[in-house]
């Protein structure tokens, strides 16, 4: 029997759970809950490496060892299975490593000084970053050089957004909130571009996302083509954790003669795989930048603008083919697996960044007469409660 006091498990928001199902922040698996509330620490604990751990809320969970951590990521399938009564193989973890985010988005505000980082856990309240053990040090190479730079584009009293994405040619930045009106302005960004050799610099103001450096057309190669990147664009969080969620969807699907690419975006899954494929994406920039993208490789990829909120696949459509590749946002896609529940479609590859909502519509397509195969869970967002996985059904 377990001894009440004993942390065995971390919880979905990160807090450590006794064996009696108190909670305690901070706290690791195989550490002690003592009646006053410190804990004494064990074998599942780690010194943090990173000088704003625990108050940057970029990690919730960096004091886990290697082994705890990847623990937690596949606890959380299978404790979200377990949910709604289903039961599967869940594989082991695959981790990324640290320093490999390629993409990010940071704040900045201006009061006595120029503050620029991640929020807090749970507040509006931003931490200064000077370290960062998560991001690809091309993105942090530009936080220092941002801050002489955004000073003379700031609104008063508003926040700016900072988006980084690691695309073909280098950093895409996109500033929101911002004035760059004029010819001083204008030279700075530029001047800025130029200096740290960025793929693209765009601004919004409000009124739209503006190029205002970009030599050549910014890319991103998935599947070993060159797409186009919209500025602000989803891409998986890092190389290791796409290469990972690729892997296992071209396994789920086999070699499907045609597949349908549902929730598609830029291409990171319809550019991989076999056969010919049915693209859907809802995003107008994405869509269009699939399309050329595998026009211009003569990939057999027809892409499609759809809605699929609004209209899903219905069965008669999905039927058509050997496979489905779904990958929603992470409130899940509710209204198209109703519709695959009633399909015959023998293979489906579904992604998710939420087991929660995946679990909820793994029921359903279990009730259905599907089989959940397995789940292969990612931890992309190293040290962060976000999980993601890809599992296998089969009629």
């Amino acid at each position: 029997m377990s001894d009440p006091d004993l942390i065995v498990r971390v919880a979905a928001r990160g807090d450590g759970v006794t064996a009696d199902g108190r909670h305690a922040p901070l706290a690791a698996p195989g550490d002690w809950l003592r009646a006053d509330g410190r804990v004494d620490p064990g074998p599942g604990r780690r010194e943090p490496s990173c000088r704003h751990f625990p108050a940057c809320g970029g990690c919730q969970l960096q004091h886990l060892s290697d082994v705890a951590y990847a623990d937690f990521v596949r606890d959380r399938v299978v404790g979200a299975l377990a949910a709604q009564g289903l039961e599967t193989i869940v594989r082991p973890a695959m981790i990324s490593p640290p320093r490999s985010r390629r993409r990010a988005t940071l704040h900045a505000e201006a009061g006595g000084k120029l503050v620029l980082g991640f929020s807090e856990s749970g507040s509006h309240t931003l931490v200064d970053v000077r370290d960062c053990d998560v991001l690809d040090p091309r993105l942090f190479a530009l936080i220092a050089p941002l801050r002489t730079l955004l000073p003379r584009l700031m609104r008063p009293r508003r926040r700016t957004e900072i988006v980084m994405t690691l695309a073909d040619q280098g950093v895409d930045l996109l500033l929101r909130g911002v004035e760059a009106e004029g010819l001083a302005a204008a030279e700075a960004l530029s001047a800025f571009g130029a200096a740290h050799a960025l793929a693209r610099l765009s601004i919004d103001s409000g009124l739209g996302v503006e190029a205002r450096y970009e030599p050549v057309e910014a890319s991103v190669t998935l599947g070993g083509v060159a797409v186009p990147l919209p500025a602000g664009a989803f891409l998986q969080a890092t190389a290791a954790g796409e290469a990972a969620l690729v892997a296992a969807v071209r396994e789920a699907v086999g070699a499907a003669g045609t597949t349908a690419d549902l929730f598609a975006g830029l291409g990171t899954f319809a550019l991989t795989l076999p056969g010919k494929v049915y693209a859907a994406e809802g995003a107008r920039d994405a869509h269009l930048a699939l399309k050329s993208a595998a026009a211009r490789a003569q990939r057999p990829v027809f892409a499609e603008h759809r809605d699929l909120f609004r209209r899903p696949l219905m069965p008669a459509e999905l039927n058509r083919f050997d496979a489905i590749v779904l990958d929603p946002p992470r409130a899940g896609a509710r209204e198209q697996a109703v519709q695959l529940a009633a399909s015959t479609c023998p293979a489906i590859a579904y992604v998710s960044c939420n087991p929660s909502s995946f679990a909820r519509d793994a029921k359903m397509l279990c009730e259905a007469g599907y089989r959940l195969d397995w789940v292969q869970p990612v931890g992309q967002f190293l040290w962060s409660t976000h999980v993601e996985l890809v599992a296998r059904f089969s009629r």
